[in-house]
């Protein structure tokens, strides 16, 4: 098995966050400290036995783009605050953030191509569409680095996905849905994405669909609607919905939108007696949550997403293996809401 920076701060009679600041050229670590830990990587095989020590050194400034989608995306925004704090905390780093128009893959890909021979690494929510993989291909022939953000596109050469499975996210909506609503009467549920054009929204949308088939045949879903992750469209939206199907029992929203779908609710009475499931705890669904309009969230950590895809793209720039911490799904409901 591949030795771990547990292993190697173990060895090297430090922390493993002592370790980790090593090979991330973080200052605060004696130089002799330094040393130790290059040398115990070596000699369990973590890095290169030829690598200059010198070759690694803080001095060297990377240059790492991310590329995200505009709008009203809350949880959007906070992945691209936390990547702001991050990179600025981290002197090795110049961290630039691009705002683009979320649901033109033309623009997507050409703000790829724009960055090449301008960076080293690049993070970004992609849309899965021909345009936008060519664009991710180019960037990696001019060897910059590249991670897939929240939704990832399969068949480019990108070096790692930075998100939770979104499938799974899925299942565990229809899941919580089904045994919410409960009983084997046949009852209407109704789903919304951002759009189906992000891979990740596909995936918890087969997610959700298998479980109810799998484990609630009784729930029949008799819409899917695009809201492209805007709250008035949401709204628009989700009162027409309302109003085509007064029997509605269950909505499971699987992008941004919350607002607006709550707000449809809230005018017709029914935000305590249609189950209604989101993504992303923000201080909108928290608030959501404690009205009781919104049941559960299933929530997956911006901070954590942001600190992986830095250090991925860090490591791939230097060379330099990284054992990851993806982000786990988690579950919220109004008993267990943490701190947002």
């Amino acid at each position: 098995m591949r030795s771990t920076l547990i292993d190697i701060a173990r060895e090297a009679g430090v922390s493993a966050a002592t370790v980790d600041r090593v090979l991330n050229n973080r200052p605060g670590v004696r130089e002799r400290t330094r040393e130790i830990v290059y040398e115990t990587a070596r000699r369990l095989g973590y890095i290169a036995g030829d690598r200059d020590v010198s070759d690694l050194g803080p001095s060297e400034t990377i240059r790492l783009d991310f590329v995200l989608p505009e709008g009203t995306n809350t949880f959007i925004r906070m992945l691209r605050d936390q990547l702001a704090l991050q990179g600025a905390a981290r002197q090795e780093l110049d961290v630039h953030i691009s705002s683009i128009e979320g649901f033109n893959p033309d623009t997507l890909a050409r703000t790829l191509h724009d960055l090449e021979g301008r960076t080293r690494g690049v993070g970004l929510i992609a849309l899965d569409h021909p345009t936008v993989r060519e664009a991710i291909r180019s960037l990696s022939a001019s060897d910059v680095k590249v991670v897939t953000l929240a939704t990832d596109v399969l068949h480019v050469p990108r070096i790692a996905y930075v998100g939770i499975d979104n499938r799974q996210a899925g299942r565990l909506a229809g899941y919580v849905l089904g045994r919410l609503l409960g009983g084997s009467a046949p009852r209407k549920v109704a789903m919304f994405a951002g759009s189906l054009s992000y891979r990740g929204h596909q995936e918890r949308e087969m997610g959700f669909r298998h479980v109810l088939g799998e484990e609630f045949p009784n729930l029949s879903i008799v819409e899917l609607r695009e809201m492209l992750d805007d709250r008035e469209r949401a709204y628009v939206e989700a009162a027409a919905l309302l109003d085509r199907h007064d029997d509605l029992a269950g909505i499971y929203n699987i992008g941004a939108g919350n607002q607006g779908v709550a707000r449809a609710l809230r005018e017709r009475g029914l935000e305590r007696s249609v189950v209604f499931l989101g993504h992303e705890l923000t201080e909108g669904t928290k608030r959501l949550l404690l009205d009781g309009t919104l049941d559960a969230v299933i929530d997956q950590n911006p901070r954590v997403e942001a600190r992986e895809a830095l250090n991925l793209l860090t490591h791939a720039v230097r060379g330099l293996p990284y054992e990851g911490h993806p982000p786990r799904l988690h579950l919220i409901l109004k008993e267990n809401i943490p701190e947002v």
